[in-house]
């Protein structure tokens, strides 16, 4: 994401003459050590670079800087490839090897799709959520560039024109190509971003425009100042105050696993050697950053069937430099397939991690922890957003725990806890 901000910075930044180059060299930049499926936001300003070579007969100057940010750009990979074989004791390009799983073993049975799929909609909806009004303004830029131009007939040369659609179709690019696939993960909109705010950027100066016209044809023009004004002001602070609400829900519904682990922290809590023990809740494990060093984290089986994390190696001797990076936890596979020795029996857990929601059905695998007082204590409890009996409203923002709100409407909770396994007398 940050390295498409800079990329598309530079593109767009013609002062002292054209940035393709570093243009160029961000963005590949970004695919070669990010995810290299973010290089394709490169190909309208490509086009556009072509298109001026042609039309000004600078062929040498563009190929020029073309082959100047390539080269850049392979520079950059030519050190993550030697980086890359210092750690992982082996010749591999990462980025190549990232394409080949994801499109060319796709086709075998393998590749993104055995994670799960999504409907057409889901990048749709997750925008309008996160974004709301920024991302309707986001997929509205090209529409309104077509009516200023064609429709209004605005003064515009066609090089400036062409500009401003170039500017907007990384965007629909990637959104086009992302809702094609059937693997589907709000991560994957990351490098959207930036073309989303320049996007909306562009659409806003749009309707700005048309708004504080003074033509009068325009029926903007006879609109009070103070009345646009108003409009204007009420548009953005809807947005934001969106935004926030949006924001607001989502931390006090969902912020449960970033802080049960605290008292983990506390002297005497733990010893080397103490398990974290994690059944249904694994996929909400945030990080082992999060426990005290020789605690570690483990798995017990739960309905999950598919393949879970492995543990990096902690050999010291005989292995040379760094060879968690480079030596591969038994059992992993590249099918999803899963592997029974990543669990541990739940004899071995000092602490377990679990969630329980009134009402929810129970089984052999995944039993209420939290209700078996008789093993487990609390040591940390947070409330956490019980989805299943939570209506619309209350799983899409904060809606707040007020007597006078309706029922129907209230959020409505579960529990997030931190369990000690009780000591035997």
């Amino acid at each position: 994401m940050y390295t498409t901000t800079l990329g598309i910075a530079a593109f767009l930044d013609w002062r002292g003459g054209l940035r393709t180059a570093q243009g160029l060299f961000w963005m590949l930049f970004g695919a070669f050590i990010g995810w290299p499926f973010a290089a394709v936001m490169i190909i309208p300003f490509m086009a556009e670079e072509v298109m001026l070579a042609v039309q000004g007969r600078q062929g040498i100057e563009s190929a020029t800087r073309i082959v100047d940010g390539t080269v850049r750009s392979l520079i950059a990979l030519g050190l993550q490839f030697c980086i890359d074989g210092f750690f992982y004791k082996i010749i591999a390009c990462v980025p190549l090897n990232i394409v080949w799983y994801n499109v060319v073993a796709a086709t075998s049975g393998k590749g993104p799709n055995i994670y799960g799929t999504e409907p057409w909609h889901f990048y749709m909806r997750n925008l309008l959520l996160n974004f709301n009004i920024w991302f309707l303004l986001a997929l509205s830029a090209l529409p309104l560039l077509l009516v200023q131009t064609f429709i209004r007939r605005q003064s515009a040369t066609k090089q400036s024109w062409l500009r401003a659609v170039i500017f907007v179709s990384p965007f629909y690019l990637w959104l086009a190509i992302f809702t094609a696939q059937p693997h589907k993960e709000e991560r994957f909109m990351y490098p959207l971003y930036p073309a989303l705010a320049l996007n909306a950027a562009i659409a806003s100066h749009t309707i700005l425009t048309y708004i504080g016209s003074r033509n009068p044809r325009d029926l903007a023009s006879r609109v009070p100042r103070k009345i646009k004004f108003f409009i204007t002001g009420a548009f953005v602070v809807t947005a934001v105050v969106a935004g926030l609400w949006r924001t607001l829900g989502t931390v006090t519904a969902y912020g449960a696993p970033l802080s049960v682990y605290k008292p983990l922290q506390e002297p005497g809590m733990t010893r080397p050697g103490d398990t974290v023990c994690l059944g249904k809740e694994w996929y909400r494990f945030p990080s082992s950053y999060f426990l005290p060093n020789g605690v570690r984290a483990k798995f017990v089986k739960s309905a999950f069937k598919g393949l879970l994390p492995g543990e990096f190696s902690e050999a010291k001797v005989g292995f040379g430099f760094f060879p968690g990076s480079w030596l591969v936890p038994p059992g992993m596979n590249d099918e999803n397939i899963e592997d029974p020795g990543k669990y541990t029996d739940i004899s071995h857990c000092s602490f377990m991690v679990d969630s329980y929601f009134p009402g929810s059905e129970t089984s052999e695998l995944e039993p209420n922890y939290i209700l078996d007082t008789h093993t487990w204590e609390k040591l940390s409890c947070k409330p956490f957003l019980d989805a299943a009996r939570t209506s619309t409203i209350g799983r899409l923002g904060w809606v707040p725990d007020w007597s006078f709100v309706p029922e129907q409407y209230r959020r409505h909770w579960g529990e997030y806890c931190l369990l000690r396994r009780r000591t035997t007398k």
